[in-house]
């Protein structure tokens, strides 16, 4: 999202990454025609698959590692950079920050768009790690080893969440707290201006059959648990009292489960059962494309954000959602950044719990809430303040990532 901006802003990109056929899971050919052509792309290969998962590997970052490196040492050795960014889920690579800095002297800075090394799940009783225990529990190993090496020369680290430098800090004391800065993603504006032109199709509901369609796009997970019991038990109460409102409304989860297609594994449609809602609630755990995502926000008639009860978690998703111009039911942890972007920019409704919060606690100011979805008109658009808005969308992002930029090379 900020590739268009960069230059605008002193920077000049170069991309370092792995060939599409080399990534398991949802691919988008039409996310490549985001990045300006004139902007230069080295792609690397990938270990197959096929031949690591025999021995139960199946991590890009390890599988891509060996090919990064060689790459990435290529082009530091023939071309100048000022800098390297790694903006990521797939942490592995970040140490090759480290690496390239002690070998050529470039400032790097991380961008963490979720936490790498955790104790969620650790403390949690009951929440199920997405992937499953084994694979989260290797992957944290990984954590622990790598993620020191690859924080030991970094020049700043770029974060979603407010929670996460806390954590780094006292995790590696040797960071300075001006060495951190809180940046979500930006909003994608130039993504939905051109999203008609496009002509894309989404499969998950049809927008004319004179159904009302509440859309969730984003993972699931028993961390999600609450938020979605609350949501549920608040439309059977309602129901019981006002059937005849509830005919015609469809509520659709989308993409909820990180695992590959075929081997997906439910974690909404067995709340909505156990609620009795199950007839109203559809769920399609596989991940879809990155384009059809925003063309089903703007299909729907309402959109549901569902939070985690880890209050350092941060919906990324939430920019795209005001976007989608769509009436908005955020359920969330108080302490998470959503709460209050929504508040700020007037763009949605929200109902927030804490850490010992039950579902029949919310019940009262959850069943308010959707009451009041129900109430809108098909065609309601919410009245966001969209100068409040404004420092969100992935210019502005673009003009603070290169300020950090700015300042990296001027330490």
């Amino acid at each position: 999202m900020s590739l268009p901006y960069l230059e605008e802003f002193g920077w000049q990109p170069h991309i370092l990454t792995v060939q599409p056929d080399a990534v398991e899971g949802v691919k988008d050919p039409l996310l490549e025609k985001t990045v300006p052509q004139h902007i230069p792309v080295t792609h690397t290969g990938a270990l197959s698959i096929q031949q690591t998962r025999k021995f139960g590997l199946g991590s890009l970052g390890l599988r891509s590692f060996p090919q990064l490196l060689q790459a990435g040492n290529r082009l530091l050795q023939q071309q100048k950079f000022d800098l390297v960014y790694f903006s990521t889920t797939i942490f592995t690579s970040m140490v090759l920050g480290a690496i390239w800095y002690r070998r050529f002297g470039i400032p790097y800075v991380l961008d963490f768009q979720d936490p790498w090394l955790s104790d969620y799940y650790q403390k949690s009783n009951t929440a199920r790690p997405p992937g499953g225990r084994f694979k989260y529990e290797f992957s944290q190993l990984q954590a622990k080893l790598l993620e020191p090496i690859a924080l030991k020369s970094v020049s700043h680290v770029i974060s979603v969440s407010p929670a996460y430098p806390q954590i780094l800090q006292q995790r590696y004391p040797q960071l300075r707290s001006e060495q951190f800065t809180v940046l979500p993603f930006g909003a994608p504006e130039s993504d939905f201006a051109s999203l008609p032109g496009l002509e894309v199709q989404q499969k998950i509901f049809n927008p004319h059959d004179g159904k009302r369609h509440w859309v969730y796009v984003g993972r699931g997970g028993d961390d999600m648990a609450l938020a979605l019991r609350a949501l549920f038990l608040s439309i059977q109460c309602d129901r019981r009292q006002n059937p005849q409102a509830w005919q015609s409304i469809r509520l659709h989860f989308i993409g909820t489960s990180y695992a590959p297609k075929g081997l997906a594994v439910k974690t909404v449609e067995p709340i909505a059962q156990e609620l009795g809602v199950a007839d109203l609630v559809t769920e399609h755990p596989e991940r879809i494309p990155y384009f059809e995502a925003l063309k089903i926000l703007t299909d729907s008639n309402a959109i549901l954000l569902i939070g985690s009860n880890d209050s350092t978690y941060t919906a990324s998703k939430l920019y795209p959602c005001i976007l989608a111009r769509k009436p908005i039911l955020a359920v969330f942890h108080y302490q998470s950044s959503v709460v209050e972007i929504l508040q700020k920019c007037q763009a949605g409704e929200s109902v927030t719990f804490n850490s010992d919060s039950q579902p029949e606690n919310l019940l009262v100011e959850m069943t308010n809430a959707v009451q009041k979805l129900l109430d809108l008109p098909n065609t309601y658009i919410p009245e966001t303040n969209w100068s409040t808005f404004k420092p969100y969308t992935a210019k502005e992002m673009t003009r603070k990532q290169c300020q950090i930029f700015d300042q990296c090379l001027a330490t």
